[in-house]
């Protein structure tokens, strides 16, 4: 099997989980800056095999799309055109900020640490990554 890379895309910065290769453990693996992101993605896919492409699908309260959906949805075509052998599934984002930021506060981490977005953003990743796992 291969893994399943989970993005947490934001107009800055993109958290990025993945599973082990049984695809059984979500895990962080980095933040970068977004207009990094095509470029680390296909030095991973270099060394390491993905079959899915996981992206946080953030809506409001009411089910409808966030203003940040026009920006995804823009990402979205890119990376199709780089992987298309990579399918794309979407995931519903909806309270991963707000779990992350209790995951560090339950973890013991200092209230300077919890002001890392780019940690935010890794855990929000893996929060996704876990949903999705939980629900196959």
């Amino acid at each position: 099997m291969a893994r399943i890379l989970a993005l947490d895309f934001g107009t800055k910065r993109t958290g990025i989980a993945v599973t082990d290769e049984l695809q059984i453990i979500a895990s962080g693996l980095t933040t970068v800056n977004t207009k990094e992101l095509l470029p680390f993605l296909k030095d991973y896919l270099s060394k390491e095999q993905v079959e899915l492409f996981l992206i946080g699908e953030p809506k409001q309260m009411d089910n409808s799309e966030s203003e940040s959906e026009k920006h995804i949805k823009a990402f979205i075509v890119k990376l199709q055109k780089q992987f298309p052998k990579i399918p794309i599934e979407r995931e519903d984002e909806r309270f991963t900020s707000k779990m992350a930021l209790q995951t560090m506060i339950d973890s013991g981490l200092k209230k300077k640490q919890r002001q890392n977005k780019a940690l935010v953003d890794e855990i929000s990743a893996t929060l996704i990554l876990q949903s999705y796992l939980y629900s196959k």
